[in-house]
């Protein structure tokens, strides 16, 4: 079964079809219409700005803190008890080094504060924040899927292997539209990570 979404779609596989093409279109729409830059940066409110934009056609919940427990592919995210103060957190953590952005990324990965739709959001932050800083954003046709996975699966454990590969795809082309292009059509490619068919923990 589909989440309830705006669009009456009832099953999944039509679901994730709608959302590749509308997030992509609205992706776009963020950096033609430079509204990325009038989003805060490196904040839960950025983030819930970026993915309210992406989903806010699909969802009622876009842009709002998840209310429900989740976990993925055997892995549980932020309790929902602890969630807030988890994003507080966040919010404070430096981000002036590639290091710190990366381990910032990494924290928001596990926060998971959305019901659906972190990893395209998340991955827009992190650009956003890495452009801010170091004037560099990350290529994601250089990125390999199956690595990418991998790190992002160990990284909150160790996040050695995450922060080698995306510093190895880095460009300075952070105005470049065939770049941020290739993060938008790269965003559905790596749900893979993202989208292990959420178990929904209810309000444990």
């Amino acid at each position: 079964m589909a989440l309830e979404n705006k669009l009456g779609i009832m099953e999944s596989a039509e679901l994730a079809r709608a959302e590749e093409k509308i997030s992509k279109k609205k992706a776009l729409e963020l950096f033609e219409n430079g509204l990325l830059d009038k989003f805060e940066i490196g904040t839960f409110k950025g983030l819930s700005q970026i993915h309210k934009y992406l989903f806010g056609e699909i969802y009622d919940f876009a842009g709002e803190m998840r209310t429900v427990n989740i976990a993925k592919g055997g892995f549980r995210f932020a309790p929902l008890m602890y969630l807030e103060a988890a994003l507080e957190n966040i919010a404070k953590m430096p981000q002036s080094t590639f290091d710190e952005i990366i381990e910032k990324y990494v924290e928001m990965n596990v926060a998971h504060p959305f019901r659906e739709g972190n990893g395209r959001s998340m991955r827009i932050w992190l650009d956003a924040i890495l452009k801010k800083e170091l004037q560099v954003v990350v290529d994601w046709s250089k990125v390999n899927k199956e690595d990418y996975l991998l790190a992002m699966e160990r990284s909150p454990v160790k996040d050695v292997e995450i922060k080698v590969l995306l510093k190895a795809a880095l460009t300075d082309q952070i105005n470049d539209r065939e770049v941020y292009m290739k993060g938008i059509d790269a965003s559905y490619y790596y749900e893979g990570y993202n989208v292990f068919k959420t178990e929904d923990l209810g309000q444990e």
